[in-house]
Parts: C-alpha cells; structure tokens; sequence
C-alpha cells in the first residue's frame, strides 16, 4: 500500500480541504461522484450576525456616503447662467442634455456613453484581478441596500439569537408589530429611493413639490411605483438569492481571476485540524497537530450569504470581509494571532505549508493591460471633452446643376448650409468665404451688418439652415477649387471652419 493510502482519514482530510468537503457530504448522503444531490437547494432563512473591525467599518463608510450622494445629489446646485438649469446633476431628456457639474453632454455624443461603458467595466476587471469580488462586497447597490435594510432588521427585531428565538416562537402581538414596523420602514427606504432616482431628471425642488400635492407626471408616480417595489423586494426579501442566482458577475468573474488574485482565504495550513480550545491544548502538549479553527463558526453567522468560508471559493461568497472580522475578534480573546483568514491567495497558503514565503503581485500583465485601457479611454475622453466646440457648420454643394456661368463671364455655384449653436443663448454669427480671389457671397435672406459682412442670429440650442450663392468674378478658376467657409462667433471671436468645393467649367 502507498504510503497515501496509509493515512487516516482525518490526517488526509486535514490536508485537503475540498477532500474535508467530499467525506461531509458523503456522510450526511449529499453530492459526491457516486451519489448527486440536487442541484437547486431550497432557500433557508439567513440571520447575519452583527459584528464590529476593519472590514465592517469600510462598509458601514462606503454605505453612509454613497447613500447619502445618491439622496442628496439631486438638490445640489451648479450655477450655469440665463436659461440653463440650476441642477448640478441633471438628466434633461426634453432638452436633450446630460449635465453633471461643469460637464454638458449633448444628444449627438452618445459616444461618451460607450467611453463610460468601457471605463465602468475595465475598472471591474481591475478590481477582480487585485481583490476578487471587492465590487460586490462593498459598492454593488445590492450589498449596500441589503445591509441598510439588514440594518433596519436588526434595529427593530434584535441580533441574530434574538431574532431567530422570536420566529421560533409562537408568534404574539409584539411580534407582529416588529414585523410590521420593520416592513413599514423598509417600504419607507425604498419609497424615498425610487423618489430620489427621478429626481435625476428634473429639477428635484420643483418635483418633491409637486409629488407632494399630487401635480407630478403620471410617469414620475409610475416609476416611484416600480422602484420602490424592486428595492423593497431585492434588498429587504430575496437578498442573498440575487447575488447567487440572479447576477452574472459571480460566474464573469470565476473566469477572469488568476492564482494572484486576492480573495477572501481561510488558511487551511493554519488552521486544520479543527479543535476545540481545551483539545487543541492537550494536542499541544502532546506534541501533536492542533489548528487555530476552534470550530466556533462566528464566520458562517455573519455572513450575508451564509457562506461558510473554510469550504474554499463559493460563488455565493461576496467578499465582503465580514468573516475576517468575525474571525480575528475571535483569535483576538483566545490569544492566538489574527489572519487565519483573510485576502489571501491559495497559491500562498501552499507555499507556507512548502516552507516558502507567500508572493504578492498586484502588478502583472492583465492589472497593467487593464490599468493601461482606463488611462487610454479616460484620457481620450478628457481630450475631446477639453477641445470640442459648442459651435458647428457643415455645407452641402449643389448638386443640380453644380455651377452656372453669367453673362458677364462670372461663375457661380450655390451652397446650402447648416449652423449649429449648441449653447443656452442666442448667438450671432459671422460668415466668410476663402479660396478664390475675387468672389461675392450672399446669404440668401440675410441681411448684412453695417461693415458690410454677412450677420446670421442663432436661436438657443437651435440650428439655423441658409442658402448660399458664391460668384466668382475673377479669372476662370480651375475646373475644381477647394474653399473654406469660416463661422466666426462675433463676441468671442471662437471660430469653426468648413471645406468644400467651387466648381467652374473647363478652359479649353
């Protein structure tokens, strides 16, 4: 027999985590390779468990400002001058504007739309290659609404003995008035965060006035409507369901994470074989193995998902770091140092038991590729946002016919075009013809101002279409002559240009 053969059962266990799995499941009927379990397990109730440490407060942190930003945000005001709204952040879809402090972005620059998308999602990867699901653990509007309401819970109904005493229970009219309160409240958070997402679409001052004395849109009480019901549902009902089964991410992720990934690792090298305190010490003593596992399984009762992390990677484990907390509270009153688990890799946690030193690599192809993409994307965003212009002029030649020649010998050709004014205000413009040597531009319909230059007036926001007849009286020109027509804004001097042709007949 093979010297692995002769090993006992718990000496092997102890070794293999996902063997310790294997012989459990075994034990108790579950899945193994000769005996499949079901593959949809029945929901069951989850009571996290309060707990305090580094990882709770990171959260705690992240939920309070970016609950209060995403509250709050709508009645911030940004001062944008006569005719343009006050709010700093404002999805106006009647005016066709996007406006986010200092930034306006118009309807023709869908294009910055797909420059987020690909910033949104590069910054996701890079978050994945560091530090595994650190999105879902701390930013996911999921994780953070469900804490808040988790919150709410434990506010009304007690921590998790409490609660769980008082559902086992037979239940009494004190029961049902925590639950009703508890309810209450949770429609109330989610009433007021379906509020707050309209209020991203007009001015939030003048839309809680009139949701306040029933004069809103119809459309603003349907969608109020349907978000509350959403936010009461996934956060305060189906929870933990939505991270496993509902959302994609978990099964992207497994496939875009590499061995130098951090993720959220029970240190089975440390850690096994379990024992209680009093075993562990008689262990000890005897000179024989003894984990820091007591078996207390504080990690498993706070967690959200009921996750118990010593099995290795779940996919309903959010990395939220709750059971780090847990853990280290734990080593912390029994004397033993913390870090049984933590973010960590399994690359490591072999290493360690190899006797090497663990490897940290943040830096490697795919961070840098990913890192590498944000700058790029982020940069050309930058750049075009820094040297776009708020003006525009395009010019379409006639077609039929493409010139017609005078009596006198002059040519002329006729053009039609399109200005653009795409600020708050009106504008007026000025209009010059370069390309020929003498020429004579009239702007059909347009009068001239007292210098003698073509004057055209732009509403606000507004386009303005003019018919352009340019006469050439010099010398016969070529055939073909490229010709810049010039849009000068009279106040700022801001000009755009641009080109097309003069078309004459042959010289022969």
């Amino acid at each position: 027999m093979s010297e692995v053969g002769t090993l006992s059962r718990d000496q092997a266990t102890s070794q293999s985590p996902a063997l310790t799995r294997l012989v459990k499941a075994a034990e108790v009927g579950g899945p193994s390779p000769d005996n499949e379990g079901p593959l949809y397990a029945p929901r069951r109730e989850i009571y996290p468990q309060s707990v305090s440490g580094t990882f709770r407060r990171i959260k705690w942190t992240l939920l309070i400002v970016g609950c209060a930003i995403y509250y709050l945000l709508p009645f911030v005001r940004w001062d944008r001058g006569p005719n343009a709204p006050h709010q700093a952040v404002l999805i106006d879809l009647p005016g066709r504007r996007f406006y986010f402090f200092f930034i306006e972005i118009w309807p023709q620059e869908v294009y910055y739309i797909t420059g987020l998308l690909i910033l949104a999602a590069m910054i996701l990867f890079l978050m994945n290659a560091v530090a595994g699901r650190v999105w879902c653990g701390y930013l996911c509007p999921q994780t953070v609404w469900s804490d808040l309401f988790f919150a709410i819970e434990r506010w009304i109904e007690g921590d998790r003995r409490d609660h769980m005493l008082r559902d086992e229970r037979k239940w009494t009219l004190e029961t049902y008035a925590r639950k009703a309160v508890k309810h209450f409240l949770w429609l109330m958070v989610a009433w007021w965060t379906g509020g707050a997402w309209v209020l991203y679409f007009a001015d939030a001052p003048t839309l809680v006035k009139e949701l306040a004395t029933g004069q809103a849109p119809f459309v603003a009480y349907v969608f109020i409507g349907i978000l509350t019901f959403t936010t009461y549902t996934l956060a305060g009902h189906m929870r933990e369901q939505v991270c496993v089964y509902m959302c994609p991410w978990p099964r992207i992720q497994a496939a875009l994470t590499d061995e130098y990934a951090l993720n959220v690792t029970y240190r089975y090298d440390r850690g096994e074989p379990r024992t209680a305190v009093a075993k562990a010490q008689e262990l000890r003593a005897r000179g024989e193995p003894a984990g820091d596992c007591t078996n207390c399984k504080q990690c498993v009762r706070v967690c959200p998902t009921g996750v118990d992390i010593r099995n290795g990677a779940d996919v309903a484990c959010i990395q939220c770091g709750l059971c780090i907390d847990a853990c280290n509270a734990m080593m912390k009153k029994l004397g033993r140092p913390p870090g049984l688990i933590g973010y960590d890799t399994d690359m490591n946690i072999k290493r360690r038991m190899e006797g090497k030193e663990p490897i940290i690599k943040l830096v490697r192809v795919r961070t840098v590729l990913y890192a590498a993409i944000i700058v790029i994307a982020g940069g050309i965003m930058l750049f075009t946002l820094a040297t776009r212009e708020d003006e525009g002029i395009s010019v379409i030649h006639d077609r039929n016919p493409m010139f017609v020649r005078l009596s006198d010998g002059s040519v002329r050709n006729g053009y039609t075009i399109r200005i653009v004014n795409k600020h708050l205000k009106t504008r007026e413009f000025a209009l010059n013809f370069n390309g020929l040597p003498a020429t004579l531009i009239d702007l059909v319909g347009v009068p001239p101002r007292e210098d003698g230059e073509p004057w055209i007036e732009v509403g606000p926001d507004q386009t303005r279409e003019l018919r352009v007849v340019v006469t050439d009286y010099g010398l016969p020109p070529p055939p073909a002559t490229q010709v810049v027509f010039r849009l000068t804004d009279i106040a700022t001097g801001q000009q755009t240009i641009a080109h097309d042709h003069f078309f004459a007949p042959e010289v022969r």
